[in-house]
């Protein structure tokens, strides 16, 4: 039988594909001398006729690339997509910068540092947007003399 029939039959009874069908060059006459489909499987038995390994994607590429990035590396300008506002949005700068603010705010008052009506007074001169840190807010407290020297 012909060769590409032979390759069929095999890739048949592999149920794969024909270009996956292996056929050892040094015995192409044994297979040329097959008749039937049995010869063929007597063939496969034999490993005359092999099947070959799948073809994967690598993945090492993607994993080089993620590295790079985790090292800030792969970040210029060519590489930034979407506006400012988009990457990091006005919201989520304002929660990062409220929180730690009303938190400390929070602490002085429990810690009797402070009474309720200057943490009330300085809530609101926070959530005005007037004081951009822990340490601002600390000093503003002190420069007010409402907070001590000690820490």
């Amino acid at each position: 039988m012909r060769m590409e029939t032979a390759k069929r039959i095999a890739a048949d009874e592999f149920k794969s594909g024909v270009s996956r069908v292996w056929v050892d060059t040094n015995s192409v006459s044994e297979v040329l001398e097959c008749a039937t489909r049995d010869d063929v499987r007597q063939l496969i038995r034999r490993n005359v006729i092999q099947l070959k390994q799948k073809k994967g994607n690598s993945n090492w590429r993607l994993k080089k690339r993620i590295a790079q990035i985790s090292k800030e590396r792969r970040r210029g300008p060519g590489s930034i997509r979407g506006t400012k506002y988009a990457r990091f949005p006005r919201k989520a700068r304002w929660i990062k910068t409220i929180r730690p603010l009303r938190d400390e705010l929070k602490t002085l008052k429990t810690a009797g540092r402070i009474d309720p009506k200057v943490y009330r007074k300085y809530y609101r001169v926070i959530k005005g947007g007037s004081v951009r840190s822990r340490a601002q807010l600390r000093t503003q407290l002190k420069a007010a003399g409402v907070l001590g020297d000690e820490n």
